[in-house]
C-alpha cells in the first residue's frame, strides 16, 4: 500500500512522465559512460569528466525547445565547453588565478543571458565546466581525457534526447498565437455583423468574445512552459511578443466597437466594412505562422484603410449641419482597430523571417527588424550595462560569490573544494528572499544524505557494490528527488556524489564529512551574497523600468495632443523614448518571466503594463497620418477640451507610475467610455465648427478614451472591473 501511494504521489507530479523519462535518459546515459570510462578505459580521470559532463548537460541545463533542438544546442555548446575546461585546467596551478579566472567566467557567462534567454538555461553547465577543471591537481597533461570524456557524456546525452524516450511536444507559442488570431477573427465577423444588423444573436456573439479573450489569455508569457516562451533578444522572438500585446489591442477595440453599435441596422456601414477586412487579415496573418505557411500580405488592409477613410463622414461645411458624432466615433474606432491589426500582421511576417518592404517600414515598432541579430544584441547588451539592470546585477553578485568560494576552497586547501561552490551556484538566486527559500532544502537535504552516506560507508567498503548501485542512486536523484521536493532531492544527490567517489577515491566514511561541510560553506557564502548584494532582484529592475516607460509614454501623449493643436512639432523624439524604453522593460519583463515572482509586482497586470506602448506608439503615427499637425489649431474651445483630457490622462500616467515603483496597484482605475459618453462631452461644440474638424476632435478623443481603458487594465488580477463594459481580461498572474 505504501508503494502504491508512493507511486500515485510521483504520478500526479509527473502526469505525462517527463521528469522520469529525461531521468532514465541522464541514468543510461551516465552508467554507459562511468563504467566504461573507469572500468573499460580503466582511466579516473575520464570517467570523472564523462559523468560530471552528463549531469551538467543533463541536468542543470534547462533547454527550450523539442528533443531534436535541444540535442542540437548540446553539439553547437561542444566548442565553448572545451574553452572552459581548458581555461579552468590552465588557471588550476593557482587560487588566485583560478578565482580570477572564475570572476571573469561568472560573470560572462551569466550576462551572455542578455542577448539571448535561451543561454541562462546553458550558464549553470557552463560555470560547472570551468569550476570542475579550475581545481587541483593541476595536470595539463590530463587535458585531452577531460575534453574526451565530456565530448563523449554530451555526444551521447544528445542522441540520447532525439531517440530514448523523447518527450512530447507541447502546443508552440506560435500555435497559441494562431489559435488566438483565428479567434479574435472569428469575434471581429461578429462584431461586423452586430454593426449591421443589432438585432442579430447577441448570445452567439458573446460566446465568441469569450472564447477570443481565453485565447488571448493564454498567449501570455506565464501560460507557456519555461523555455519555451519567445523571450529572447532576436528580432524572431521580439515581434512575437510585440503580436501578442497587439492582438489583446485589436480585441479591446472590437470590444468597444461592439458595444457600440448603432440602435438600429445600417447596411452599409463603413466601419463594418472594415471590420471584416481586419478579421480576414487576422485570419490570413495568424495562419502565417504555421511551419510552410506563405507570409501575410498587408496590401488588402491597407486599401480597405483607405475606402474608410474616404468614406468618413465630413459634411458639407455648413456649420449648422450636425455631424453624425456616433459614426464618427465608430469610424474611428475602427480605423484604431485597423492599425493594431496592421502591427499583428507585420509582427507575423517578421516573426516568419519575411522581409520588410517600404509600407511596413512605417510600423515604427519593427525598425529594429532590419537591423542584423548581432546589432540587436549589442544594443541588448549596451542596454543593460547599467548600475540598476537586474542582469548587471545577478551576473556580478553570482561572479562575486562563485570567487569567493573559490578562494575559500582553496585557502582552506578543502579535498573536494568545488563542492563548495556547488552549494554557492545552488543556493544562490537573484533575490535575498529566494536565496534564504532555497538554504533550508540546501541545508537539511545534504545533512539527512550525509548522514545516510557516513553509516552506508561505515558498513559497506567494497567498491563493486557502489559501482553496482550507481544506476539506482542516479535514477532516484534526477527522477524520484525531483519529484519528492529539495530536500528529498539533494539528500539523494549527496547519496549520489558519495557513491561516486566511492569509487575514485580511498576517503572512505570521512567523504560524507567532507560534503557536509563543504556544503554549508558554500550556503553561507551564497546567502552572504544574495542579502550584501542588490538583495531586491529583478522585481525591483521591472518596476523601475515600468516607471521610467509609464512617463515616456505620457510625454509622447502629451506631445501628440500639443501637436495635433498646433503648439508642438511632430512627437518623433518623444515616440523613439518610448521605443527605447520599450527595449528596457520588455527584457526585464522576460528576465522576471524566469524568475520567482515578487507578491508586490503580482498584483500589477504586467501584460497591460506592456500594451500601454503599443497602444501608444502606432496609435500616435496612424493619428498624425489621419490628422496632421495644426489640424485643430484655430479651434479654442476643442483645445481646451482636448488639454483638459490630456491632463487627467497624464494624471493617471503619473499616479500609475508612482504606485508600480512603490509596489502599489492602481487605488482606483478609470473608467472606459463609449460614444454615447463622447456626445456628452463634445455636445457642446458641435455647432461651432465644420463637421471636418469636429472628426479630427472625435477621432484624437477616442484615441485618448482607448488609452484611458488600457491604464484601467493595469490593475490587481482578480480585481473588479469599474464601470465599462464588464469585460473579460486576462489578468497575468505574472
Amino acid at each position: 500500500m505504501l508503494g502504491t501511494s508512493l507511486l500515485g504521489r510521483l504520478r500526479r507530479r509527473d502526469p505525462g512522465d517527463a521528469i522520469l523519462r529525461r531521468a532514465a535518459r541522464l541514468t543510461l546515459v551516465a552508467s554507459v559512460v562511468f563504467y566504461g570510462c573507469r572500468y573499460g578505459a580503466g582511466s579516473p580521470t575520464l570517467a570523472t569528466y564523462g559523468l560530471f559532463g552528463t549531469i551538467a548537460a543533463g541536468s542543470f541545463a534547462q533547454l527550450p525547445g523539442p528533443a531534436p533542438q535541444r540535442a542540437r544546442i548540446l553539439v553547437l555548446s561542444l566548442p565553448a565547453v572545451w574553452a572552459l575546461i581548458t581555461l579552468g585546467s590552465l588557471l588550476a596551478w593557482s587560487t588566485w588565478a583560478a578565482a580570477g579566472g572564475m570572476l571573469v567566467v561568472g560573470f560572462v557567462v551569466a550576462f551572455a543571458g542578455v542577448g539571448n534567454s535561451r543561454l541562462v538555461g546553458l550558464a549553470s553547465a557552463f560555470q560547472l565546466f570551468y569550476i570542475l577543471a579550475s581545481f587541483p591537481p593541476y595536470q595539463p597533461g590530463t587535458l585531452p581525457e577531460r575534453l574526451g570524456g565530456v565530448t563523449l557524456a554530451i555526444a551521447l546525452l544528445a542522441t540520447a534526447e532525439v531517440f530514448l524516450w523523447p518527450d512530447p511536444v507541447p502546443i508552440s507559442y506560435r500555435q497559441r498565437l494562431a489559435e488566438a488570431a483565428d479567434g479574435v477573427a472569428v469575434f471581429l465577423h461578429a462584431a461586423a455583423e452586430r454593426l449591421t444588423d443589432p438585432h442579430a444573436a447577441a448570445g452567439a456573439q458573446d460566446s465568441r468574445r469569450e472564447r477570443a479573450y481565453d485565447l488571448v489569455a493564454a498567449t501570455e508569457l506565464d501560460r507557456d512552459p519555461r523555455g519555451w516562451a519567445p523571450t529572447a533578444a532576436s528580432a524572431q522572438d521580439r515581434a512575437l511578443r510585440i503580436c501578442a500585446v497587439a492582438l489583446q489591442e485589436v480585441l479591446a477595440e472590437a470590444d468597444r466597437l461592439a458595444a457600440d453599435a448603432p440602435p438600429e441596422p445600417i447596411p452599409d456601414l463603413a466601419a463594418a466594412r472594415l471590420l471584416r477586412a481586419c478579421a480576414d487579415t487576422t485570419r490570413a496573418a495568424g495562419r502565417s505562422l504555421s511551419p510552410g505557411a506563405p507570409a501575410v500580405d498587408p496590401a488588402g488592409l491597407d486599401v480597405a484603410v483607405e475606402r474608410a477613410g474616404a468614406a468618413y463622414p465630413v459634411g458639407t461645411g455648413n456649420a449648422r449641419e450636425a455631424p453624425d458624432v456616433p459614426r464618427l466615433c465608430r469610424d474611428a474606432t475602427a480605423l484604431a482597430l485597423a492599425g493594431q491589426v496592421r502591427v499583428f500582421a507585420v509582427g507575423c511576417r517578421v516573426a516568419t523571417g519575411a522581409r520588410l518592404d517600404g509600407d511596413d517600414a512605417s510600423v515604427g515598432l519593427f525598425d529594429y527588424a532590419r537591423r542584423s541579430p548581432w546589432t540587436l544584441y549589442w544594443w541588448q547588451f549596451r542596454s543593460h550595462l547599467a548600475p540598476r539592470s537586474a542582469h548587471l546585477q545577478n551576473s556580478l553578485r553570482l561572479a562575486v560569490a562563485l570567487a569567493i568560494a573559490r578562494v575559500a576552497a582553496g585557502v582552506l586547501q578543502l579535498t573536494h573544494g568545488f563542492w563548495v561552490l556547488l552549494a554557492t551556484l545552488t543556493v544562490l538566486r537573484t533575490s535575498a528572499a529566494d536565496t534564504r527559500t532555497a538554504l533550508r532544502p540546501a541545508v537539511l537535504g545534504t545533512i539527512a544524505g550525509a548522514a545516510v552516506s557516513g553509516g552506508v560507508m561505515l558498513i559497506v567498503d567494497e567498491p563493486v557494490v557502489y559501482a553496482i548501485v550507481l544506476p539506482i542512486t542516479l535514477m532516484l536523484a534526477f527522477g524520484v528527488g525531483r519529484l519528492l521536493g529539495p530536500v528529498w532531492q539533494q539528500a539523494l544527490f549527496t547519496v549520489l556524489l558519495t557513491v561516486v567517489f566511492a569509487q575514485l577515491s580511498p576517503d572512505g566514511w570521512r567523504l560524507a564529512e567532507i560534503r557536509l561541510v563543504d556544503v554549508l560553506l558554500g550556503a553561507v557564502i551564497g546567502v552572504l551574497a544574495g542579502v550584501a548584494m542588490w538583495p531586491r532582484g529583478a522585481g525591483f529592475d521591472l518596476r523601475e523600468n515600468a516607471t521610467r516607460y509609464l512617463v515616456a509614454n505620457a510625454d509622447a501623449v502629451e506631445q501628440t495632443v500639443q501637436a495635433v493643436l498646433g503648439a508642438a512639432p511632430s512627437p518623433e523624439d518623444a515616440l523613439d523614448r518610448v521605443r527605447r524604453r520599450m527595449i528596457l522593460i520588455d527584457s526585464s519583463y522576460c528576465q522576471y518571466h524566469m524568475e520567482r515572482h515578487d507578491p508586490h509586482s503580482q498584483q500589477v497586470n504586467w501584460n497591460a503594463v506592456l500594451s500601454a506602448g503599443h497602444h501608444v506608439v502606432p496609435g500616435a503615427e496612424s493619428l498624425l497620418r489621419r490628422n496632421p499637425p495644426g489640424c485643430l489649431a484655430d479651434w479654442p474651445e476643442a483645445e481646451a477640451l482636448l488639454r483638459d483630457s490630456v491632463g487627467r490622462l497624464r494624471s493617471t500616467y503619473d499616479a500609475l507610475a508612482a504606485d508600480i515603483a512603490h509596489g502599489r496597484t492602481s487605488g482606483g482605475a478609470p473608467v472606459s467610455t463609449t460614444c454615447v459618453d463622447e456626445l456628452d462631452r463634445i455636445r457642446q461644440l458641435l455647432n461651432s465648427a465644420d463637421s471636418q474638424p469636429v472628426r479630427h476632435l472625435v477621432e484624437v478623443d477616442r484615441w485618448l478614451a482607448g488609452l484611458t481603458d488600457t491604464l484601467a487594465r493595469i490593475r490587481p488580477p482578480g480585481a473588479d472591473e469599474p464601470g465599462g463594459h464588464g469585460r473579460k481580461h486576462g489578468h497575468g498572474g505574472i
